[in-house]
């Protein structure tokens, strides 16, 4: 049958990160943004030889009439000026809305407001980066507690969800909250960043105190939470990364008001990610980072993956882009052509009817977030 065309699908981008501003781009090498390696040799040598940036390059030069090359990306950036640039690859990207977290290089990002001009924007409030932040404002473990608590009670508007990196910080393993630990921790912590040492919270008692607090907050309030799971940059242990480590949480009937979205597919553990999505109700797969990271072949087979047990209902899509606009769009457009792509084969291997394949295309580029963090359909 004639392959499934989604391209008049806008999307819901429930999972991606602010824009660089322009000054911050000054000596940011393009390559950078097309790896999760950050070592010299892989961003100036090797990157440019995956599958990823060789077919990125051609996606781009599509959209912006230029070369196919880091080269060409950069006359066309100087030839348009950096907001007109930006605005036709989230034009050609077609997105619904964007929610992202801020939290990623913060001093060096455009504000979140400002995406508004691209598509209806939120955020997601990052515990360990509001953490952080609260380490340098508070000088007692009681202040820190309240402090912590008021940042995810008392929200703004346009914080439709929580995420945590604990994967980045000591792993998914978590333990049952320790509040005397996590205190001591945190007076160390204290005494650390006093004698200049950066604000980086990666001791195990205080980071599975921030993220049971996080989710005590969210199952109270049904809010959204996001974690990192599967691959990321070097910082990163692969081992500790599986969502089979979560699996205590979700065991918590307490916790069950709270959906838990699982990140970039859990990559290279999909199927588990997929068997959690099929048997826990508050448990999502998202398909970010492996798409638009791997081959064609390795984006099919992840959607694939994802779709053998995890309910269309379950599964929602993100571009995970960075610090530039080239990543909204290759991811965009990867995804949609990764998905029509499987969802034409589920049609011809007697899965899903023609309307069914259409009507899960939908669900999973946009319906699917704007039902879990409650936005408004767009016109």
């Amino acid at each position: 049958m004639r392959m499934l065309q989604l391209d008049h699908i806008l999307i819901v981008d429930h999972h991606a990160h602010n824009l660089l501003r322009p000054e911050a781009m000054q000596g940011f090498s393009l390559a950078a943004a097309f790896t999760e390696g950050y070592d010299a040799a892989i961003v100036a040598r090797h990157v440019q030889q995956t599958l990823f940036f060789k077919r990125s390059m051609r996606q781009l030069a599509e959209v912006l009439d230029c070369d196919p090359s880091l080269e060409g990306l950069l006359a066309s950036r100087d030839r348009l000026g950096y907001e007109t640039f930006a605005q036709r690859l989230f034009d050609a990207g077609r997105f619904a809305a964007l929610i992202l977290d801020d939290g990623f290089m913060p001093e060096q990002i455009m504000p979140t407001p400002w995406h508004q001009r691209f598509a209806p924007t939120f955020r997601l409030i990052r515990i360990e980066h509001l953490a952080a932040q609260l380490l340098t404002q508070t000088s007692a473990w009681s202040q820190f507690v309240d402090a912590f608590r008021a940042g995810l009670e008392q929200r703004d508007p346009l914080a439709v969800g929580f995420k945590s990196i604990v994967a980045y910080r000591t792993g998914l393993r978590l333990a049952p909250a320790d509040s005397h630990a996590a205190s001591q921790e945190f007076v160390r912590l204290r005494n650390d960043v006093a004698r200049g040492a950066p604000t980086r919270i990666a001791t195990k008692p205080l980071n599975d105190w921030l993220v049971w607090t996080m989710m005590e907050i969210a199952a109270r309030d049904s809010v959204p939470v996001q974690f990192h799971t599967g691959f990321g940059d070097p910082d990163l242990d692969l081992r500790d990364a599986n969502p089979l480590h979560l699996r205590p949480l979700f065991e918590r009937a307490d916790l069950r008001t709270a959906p838990v979205v699982l990140l970039h597919a859990g990559y290279p553990f999909t199927r588990e990610l997929g068997y959690l999505a099929s048997v826990y109700p508050n448990v999502y797969l998202d398909l970010g980072l492996a798409i638009p990271y791997l081959s064609r072949a390795g984006m099919e087979a992840v959607v694939s993956a994802a779709l053998e047990l995890a309910p269309i209902s379950k599964i929602l899509f993100s571009t995970d882009a960075h610090l530039i606009p080239e990543t909204f769009y290759v991811g965009a457009r990867c995804g949609r052509e990764t998905l029509a792509a499987v969802l034409t084969r589920c049609v011809t291997d007697g899965d899903l009817t023609i309307a069914e394949a259409e009507q899960a295309a939908v669900a999973i580029l946009r319906q699917n977030a704007l039902d879990l963090y409650r936005l408004p359909n767009p016109a």
